[in-house]
């Protein structure tokens, strides 16, 4: 796939993301100077860390779970567009898509709700 800009790209896999019932983050980002030359997207429980806390303790242990998906997208130097070039959809862990408006990522407050706050904010409440 193509897409004309970087943000285009990364919306994309976001919204695919959100269908599907997942998270993602950037893992990493490589530059030339000012430009972005590529970009490596990953489900957001990729990795694995080591924890100070116990597993009986902790409220979710399965945080980390080497999750291999990721998509990494680069720019085409002769065209000037961006190209999925590797894609990986395989995940280590279920996921739920009707439940993906809980993740931190997917959550946006209603045109209302948004109103109010700036109200309130505004009346110095």
């Amino acid at each position: 796939m193509t897409f004309n800009a970087l943000e285009n790209a990364a919306k994309f896999y976001k919204d695919y993301s959100k269908a599907a019932g997942f998270s993602t983050r950037v893992r990493s980002t490589n530059k030339k100077g000012n430009e972005i030359k590529n970009q490596l997207i990953t489900c957001s429980r990729e990795g694995r860390w080591k924890s100070k806390i116990s597993p009986t303790k902790k409220i979710n242990p399965s945080v980390g779970l080497n999750c291999p998906a990721r998509i990494y997208i680069h720019i085409s130097k002769e065209i000037g567009i961006w190209i999925i070039s590797k894609i990986v959809l395989h995940h280590s862990h279920p996921f739920c898509a009707n439940q993906a408006e809980m993740l931190k990522q997917h959550r946006e407050l209603s045109m209302s709700v948004h109103r109010t706050i700036e109200n309130n904010e505004e009346a110095g409440i």
